[in-house]
């Protein structure tokens, strides 16, 4: 029988455990820390094998294929054995796509930007009254749901780490929004690498297929000519040229497609900011392409709400706004936030650093901040790049001083934003549980 060793006892693995285990394999989950109870409660109940707290490495390297999860870097010691082995790697989405039927899977990725966009597409999708699943980084298990779930449409979050063990899944519709230097730890620090990662959404495309891209960045630029998609094409930008398909004319949102062509007023988008007029046109042109009413489109892309933890506004203290950005994982993220307000600046920064370049927005930082706080354990990099660029800069180690400082150095007019360029895991769970615990501490100023 052909055995499926899943490495990671999360949402993914547990999810691609359940579908191979319903498929037939013989199936064993191993996780180097603690299975959560939930996900220990789902392999209990369907009689699924599993290890926590360490590996067994003679029963991983029994099997015939690994599924990977996506926080499992490839330096790991336990997948250095699986390589050495030669035995086949795949993600959760890939082993998904191949019980998935008919169902169209709509992919987004990008450095900035896919939470949202993705969240949206979902919305619009959902508000149509298509019978539409939210996957991948964010939702549910994506073979979970075709396991026990199935929909005719999936909307998929995808980052560089799913998509590097990803060979014979096809994407209907992939968007792909921007590509800046982001987790290059996990690519030798080579950010050519982590762009052709980003761009093997588009493997398996046809003509048939809709392949929808920022046509401003220079990276997806030279990445479209050097991978030539095979999908029709649908770039977008800010104005009007011949090649592009979703833009802005005389204050309106327009898009063309071999469906028809959309238009709405720019005003009328629910979600403020040029980084979010991307997003809304990305949106809509996946929905427009799949033939939803232009009415449709319209109705969610004026009444969504948004996501939390991305510039979500938490509250008024004091003549002082305090904005959650917690999601900002990386500086170009951080740059989209500094551009979106209008106002002097309190931010928030740091964490684990993942080889930031922080010139990215020194000009920006210089020109808005008051202060700058520094949230993490080891702010070394921080100060030499910063220090002396602005008047107070101060260190905290727990959100409850970092806010409690902002809260003494900001004035009335200010804004209090956390975009901290880094990941969360230095002194937080995720980047959930430190945008949580910022609201929780504004919330008792």
């Amino acid at each position: 029988m052909h055995r499926i060793v899943v490495l990671g006892g999360g949402e993914s693995g547990v999810g691609a455990a359940v579908l191979a285990a319903k498929q037939g394999y013989d199936v064993f989950v191993s996780d180097a820390g603690a299975v959560k109870p939930p996900y220990r409660q789902a392999l209990i109940e369907r009689g699924i094998a599993f290890e926590e707290d360490g590996h067994t490495i003679e029963k991983i390297l029994s099997a015939d294929e690994i599924v990977k999860s996506p926080g499992i870097p490839d330096k790991a010691p336990v997948i250095q054995e699986v390589i050495a082995r030669k035995i086949p790697i795949i993600s959760e989405i890939e082993l998904a796509g191949r019980y998935s039927g008919g169902s169209k899977m709509i992919c987004i990725t990008g450095s900035n930007g896919k939470t949202t966009t993705t969240s949206l597409t979902y919305h619009i999708f959902k508000e149509a009254g298509l019978d539409v699943g939210l996957a991948g980084n964010i939702g549910e298990s994506l073979a979970l749901q075709v396991a026990e779930s199935p929909h005719q449409y999936y909307v998929i979050e995808l980052s560089s780490f799913q998509l590097d063990n990803m060979y014979d899944f096809r994407a209907d519709v992939a968007v792909l929004l921007n590509i800046t230097p982001d987790h290059l730890d996990r690519y030798h620090y080579d950010f050519q690498e982590y762009a052709a990662s980003k761009f093997r959404i588009i493997r398996n495309q046809t003509p048939d297929d809709a392949f929808i891209y920022w046509n401003g960045d220079p990276v997806i630029e030279a990445g479209v000519a050097k991978f030539s998609p095979k999908a029709s094409l649908y770039p977008f930008a800010e104005s009007f040229s011949p090649e592009i398909k979703g833009y802005i004319s005389d204050s309106k949102i327009i898009i063309e497609t071999k469906k028809g062509t959309f238009m709405m007023e720019r005003e009328l988008l629910s979600l403020k900011g040029k980084h979010n007029l991307y997003n809304s046109l990305a949106a809509g042109i996946a929905a427009k392409v799949m033939d939803i009413r232009n009415e449709r489109i319209r109705a969610s892309l004026s009444d969504f709400s948004g996501v939390e933890h991305r510039l979500e506004m938490v509250a008024r203290v004091r003549g002082v706004d305090y904005i959650n950005d917690s999601k900002a994982t990386n500086v170009n993220s951080c740059w989209y936030a500094l551009q979106s307000v209008n106002t002097p600046l309190v931010l928030i920064l740091g964490g684990t650093d993942k080889g930031n370049d922080y010139t990215e927005i020194e000009d920006l930082v210089c020109q808005k901040a008051r202060a700058l706080i520094f949230l993490g354990v080891d702010n070394s990099k921080l100060h030499s790049f910063f220090d002396g660029k602005v008047a107070a800069i101060e260190d905290a180690r727990s959100m409850d001083e970092a806010v409690n400082k902002a809260y003494r150095l900001a004035v009335k007019g200010d804004t209090v934003l956390l975009s901290p360029c880094c990941a969360s895991f230095d002194l937080f769970q995720n980047y959930e549980d430190r945008g949580r615990q910022f609201k929780e501490f504004v919330r008792k100023l």
